[in-house]
């Protein structure tokens, strides 16, 4: 029909007023942007790493993110063909060496901001990852039994959120530290783990897979 006019309006809580230009070109501008942006997931780090000393290609040392041990880096997309990510940690991006690194397995766009908050995950001191052979040769635990390596994605107060009446076999713990389990999960959905040294039980609602490598 003749006479028409398209126009573009946006809608407030308190009314509707006509789109400007500017108005437009913000929000065609912020769409692209979430469509661009690729999902990230975290990653952390076993090894501490320098580029400029241990990039195995000087002539993209650069270019690559350092870091230390128990840093948490956002990565973007899948690793190339050299076996690096591209990560984000600290203000800084750059290059991250696949080898040197494990993804932390955590769904939750709010756990994965604390965590990103909080910048480090508690890691082995030596700098290195603890290995199934090394927990069953310091422990008592049969040799057979399978070592899971996860991820407290809560904070736990065994006296304050246990469900059982007797909470003194618990191990408390907070959100992002590491601990190791051994075995399957009993009846009441608890583990036996180890954090730091500490044997106890743990609720595996509480706790997110880490894998080894």
């Amino acid at each position: 029909m003749d006479g028409l006019l398209e126009v573009d309006v946006l809608i407030y809580p308190d009314g509707v007023r006509l789109a400007r230009p500017e108005d437009i070109r913000e929000w065609e501008l912020e769409a692209a942007t979430k469509l661009a942006l690729p999902s990230a997931r975290l990653f952390v780090a076993l090894y501490p790493y320098n580029p400029a000393a241990m990039s195995p290609n000087r002539e993209t040392a650069a270019a690559e993110l350092p870091f230390v041990p128990g840093q948490i880096i956002k990565v973007f997309g899948d690793k190339d063909s050299d076996g690096f990510y591209h990560g984000e940690s600290g203000g800084l991006r750059g290059d991250v060496p696949s080898n040197m690194v494990a993804e932390v397995p955590v769904e939750d766009e709010d756990m994965k901001a604390v965590l990103m908050q909080q910048g480090f995950l508690l890691v082995d001191h030596t700098g290195a990852s603890f290995t199934p052979e090394d927990l069953s040769e310091t422990s008592s635990v049969p040799d057979d039994v399978v070592v899971q390596r996860m991820v407290a994605i809560f904070e736990y107060i065994p006296w304050e959120s246990s469900p059982n009446m007797d909470s003194e076999a618990e191990l408390g713990f907070r959100s992002g530290d590491i601990i190791y389990v051994f075995g399957d999960m009993d009846q009441d959905g608890f583990y036996y783990g180890d954090l730091h040294g500490r044997r106890g039980l743990v609720p595996s609602n509480f706790l997110q897979p880490l894998p080894w490598n």
